[in-house]
Parts: C-alpha cells; structure tokens; sequence
C-alpha cells in the first residue's frame, strides 16, 4: 500500500488528472514521479470509497484522508497510553527520549500503537500546555536566577527608618524547586553570596546557571557573546558549574525564574505585607519558612509538589558541593613598586622581584591577597590591617637583598662573640647607637669583612682601642687598622659587659634583640 505514504496534496492531483483531465494512469505516473501500481492503487480506494472529482474538489487534505483511509477500529484503543503528563516528566530525567519511552510502553503493550501515534500524543498536548515552550528541561540541567522586581523591607529598630531589600531568586529547570532570599544589594558580594546560599539549599550545584545579564553576573553585555564578571566566574570554576546568560531582553530564554519570580512575589512577598522585621536576617528567617510552604504546595499541572519533583528529578542528578566554601573576591589592578610590593588597602605584600614595574591583577579576600600576571598566580598573601607595614615573602627579594635579611641582631652578636669580647662589645654599642638596630646592620657587616681580612686577633685589638675613645663606626675601626694603631699600647677599656654577657649603661640586654 504505497500510496498511503503519499502526501494527500499528491494523491489528490492523481485523481483530478485521472478524473477531471482523464489521462492514462501510465502517463499520469510519469508526469507525477510514481509508480503505476501506485496510481491505479489510489483510484481504486477512491472509486470503492464511491468519490468522485467532484466530490474530492469540495474535500480538505485531511477530509479526503478519513474518506480514502478511515479508521476500523484501531487494536490499540484497548491499551492505556501514559499520560502527557507522565511523559513530560519522565523526558526531564537525564538520557530519556521519547524514543525510548515508546520502547517500553510497547515491551507492555507488544500490540499497542506504533511510535507516530506516540509522539503526536504527547507533541499535541505539549502544543496546548505551551505554544512557545521549545525546551525539556533535563535533571541536574540548569538553576534559572534573578532579582525580584518588587521588594521587600526591614526596619532600623534604633532609628525607625524603613530599609528596601533586594529579593533574589533560583529555580531548578526540570522540578521547579525555588529558593529565595534579601539581601542588601544587587553588587557582586550580595550576588555571589545568594548563589552560594542556593546551591547550599539545593544541595547540590547543576550544570548550568543561567542569570540574566545584569552587571554583578556580566561585565560586558551581548545577545551572542556576553563577557562573564570575573568573580562570578570564579565562583562557578570554584562549584564546577558555568554560565550561560540569558539573551538581552528575551524573557522566554529563562521563562522559569520569570514564572518563579511571579509565583514568589504572590505566594511569599504578599503574605510579608503586614509584618514588621527589625533586621535583614529576622526577615529572611522568615522568607526561609514560606519558601518551605511553597515547595510543599501540589501543583495542579503535575499533581505533584516542587518538593516532590525535586526528590525525584534533581537530587540525585546535580553535582557535589566543593569541599570548601567560595570566599568572595575583589579583583583590581595594581603597578609592582619600585621595592617589589603592591600596596593594597596601605598594605604592602611582595611579589618575585623581576616583576617591578608591571601591572598585575590582585584578587582581595577578607582573608587573603593573591595577585596575578596575565592568569598566572605570582603570590599569595594572608591578609593584614596594619597600615603601612610590610608582608615580605624571602624567595621574592633579589639575593643581594636575601643575605642582607638573613642578617638579625641577635646573628651579629653571637658572631662577633666569637671573635672576641671587644668586638662584641662594639657590635652591641653600634647597633645601640642607631635610632634602630637594623641602621647599624651594614656598620657592623663591615666589621666582619675586616675580621676577614686582618684576621680576629687584631680585630679584637681594634675594637679595643674604638670602645676606649668611644669611636663606634665601621670608618673608625676600618682606619685603626690600615694605620696599624691596633698593634700600639693603648688605656685598657674597662671589661666589655657585651663579650661577658654583664650589664652596662647602654646595652639593652640581649631580650631586645629578639
């Protein structure tokens, strides 16, 4: 029976021309690209059907179909076929098809309907539910988030001045299942702090986040290309998910968070009408209990709760929370100074030394400071609060400027101990001297370079003869040797307390140098 596969538009010209031209079936199948068989097929099912051209030229496609191919009592009426609804929810759970739901439906049914009857069931019940409805949404698939047009409000106890919260919103795709929450702001730090407490609540992260392109999600707007806001971007690199921004000014690209938004608005925003909270946090304790509620509530299209969907569909579908929690970060850029260290916030924290000079992006944390050159990571700081201090790391200071640090107080000392009394004595009163120990670090590296170079004998000698005319500088002692002074008789300093570890006037005690 070919000519049931023809297209009624083609049947129909085979019988205008056999009835209407009367041209040979033989030339009718030539000019028309089909069989012989096939045309004295379909002119005998019109002429048992008691048609004529007449009669046919009145009929629509669809009226010539039922009159040449009627229905006789089709074996499959006897078995059930699932429901629209069934199948709509079956298809949101990952790797179903349609084809496959046939497939079982027919290992129940082995007489039931073939897969043409299948499909037009459920398509034509979907064309009713939703015109312009073009998406299955999968499980675990993609969360829809975005702000509440109207807001709610909070009261200042102290002042009595009425504050306007934002309300954020997240809906999963295929069950529905919606969280809320206020929050101060829409800026980046409420933004990302929302998602957090969503993927928190869902207990797990999906595939996609779908925002709409406000700034906290996009920093450069484009119905094609949108440029994702940097920190927003690392908090979904952070949760394994991504994003993927709805079209600018195309409100079915996330028509489930619009839907959501609306039902949110009714169902928990007006019943806050009449209610005063005195904090952020007291009004979101309560939008937490009727988020609750509404995801209890039996939707009547699926006879089901979004708690129930969730259950399901999601939960098992979306992904692992991290291990750790994101912590939001600021990003900005900086120029490395002159002495390798970027300042931030009147902080100045280190970065390798071969980078003065050039610009780098800093990511600010409330606990760290990471900066960055061109992706790659350079330094990693614990945050501090001390203005104007320094946070060096050793590995990013040139050598010169490594074996200099190396140096201490307490180094010197004990090196100069080993020379000798005298030499210790000068090394303490040096570093005394100074406004701060560390002036006296290149006076006292000095006398080392000497003691290398006339040998601890006669540098004992010299600092001897300096603490006794209380010349305390590398250029006296320096100078006491190149004139050979040290190896003249000379007054005897009293015994040096440095060298003996007794006290004196002016040392300190060895505690300071700790």
């Amino acid at each position: 029976m070919a000519a049931e596969r023809l297209p009624m538009r083609k049947i129909k010209d085979i019988l205008r021309q056999r009835w209407l031209l009367e041209r040979p079936q033989r030339q009718i199948a030539q000019a028309l690209e089909v069989g012989l068989g096939t045309v004295n097929g379909v002119v005998q099912r019109a002429t048992e059907a008691g048609l004529s051209w007449e009669i046919v030229a009145k009929l629509s496609e669809t009226e010539l179909a039922e009159k040449l191919y009627p229905r006789r009592g089709e074996k499959t009426d006897q078995f059930d076929l699932p429901s629209p609804e069934r199948i709509d929810l079956e298809l949101r759970k990952p790797g179903v098809t349609l084809r496959l739901l046939h497939l079982e439906y027919r290992e129940r049914f082995p007489a039931g309907c073939g897969y043409t009857k299948f499909w037009r069931h459920y398509t034509d019940w979907r064309g009713c539910q939703n015109p312009v409805m073009r998406l299955v949404h999968r499980a675990g698939e993609k969360a829809f988030s975005d702000y509440a047009g109207k807001k709610p409000h909070w009261v200042d106890p102290m002042t009595g001045e009425m504050h306007a919260a934002e309300l954020f919103v997240c809906v999963l795709g295929a069950s529905n299942y919606t969280f809320a929450r206020a929050s101060e702001t829409q800026r980046v730090g409420d933004w990302i702090h929302s998602h957090i407490q969503a993927v928190e609540f869902f207990g797990g992260v999906p595939e996609l986040i779908v925002p709409d392109q406000l700034k906290s999600a996009v920093s450069v707007a484009s119905p094609y290309e949108p440029e994702i806001q940097r920190t927003f971007e690392d908090w979904a690199t952070h949760y394994g998910t991504a994003v993927l921004p709805a079209r600018p000014r195309r409100p079915r690209d996330k028509a489930k968070v619009e839907v959501a938004v609306l039902i949110v608005e009714r169902w928990i925003l007006a019943r806050l009408r009449h209610q005063t909270f005195f904090s952020l946090d007291e009004l979101n304790a309560r939008i937490a209990e009727l988020v609750v509620e509404l995801n209890a509530r039996t939707m009547r299209r699926y006879g089901k709760s979004r708690r129930q969907m969730f259950e399901e569909l999601d939960r098992g579908a979306l992904k692992a929370l991290p291990t750790e929690r994101f912590e939001c970060a600021t990003w900005r850029r900086f120029k490395v100074h002159i002495d390798y260290h970027v300042a931030v916030d009147h902080h100045y924290y280190s970065v390798p030394s071969q980078h003065v000079g050039q610009e780098v992006e800093v990511a600010i944390t409330a606990r760290t400071v990471e900066i960055f050159l061109r992706g790659q990571r350079l330094a990693a700081h614990r945050r501090s609060d001390r203005r104007g201090q320094y946070t060096t790391v050793a590995e990013h200071m040139p050598k010169a400027h490594q074996r200099h640090a190396q140096w201490t107080p307490t180094r010197l000392i004990l090196w100069a101990k080993k020379v000798g009394p005298f030499t210790a004595a000068l090394v303490e009163a040096i570093l005394i001297d100074r406004p701060h120990p560390e002036m006296g670090y290149r006076s006292c590296l000095g006398l080392m370079r000497l003691s290398r170079a006339y040998g601890s004998e006669r540098m004992e000698l010299a600092s001897a003869r300096a603490l006794a005319v209380k010349a305390r500088s590398y250029r006296h002692v320096e100078s006491i040797l190149k004139s050979g002074l040290d190896r003249l008789p000379a007054p005897t300093p009293s015994k040096p307390s440095g060298g003996s570890g007794g006290s004196h006037e002016n040392i300190r005690g060895k505690s300071y140098y700790h």
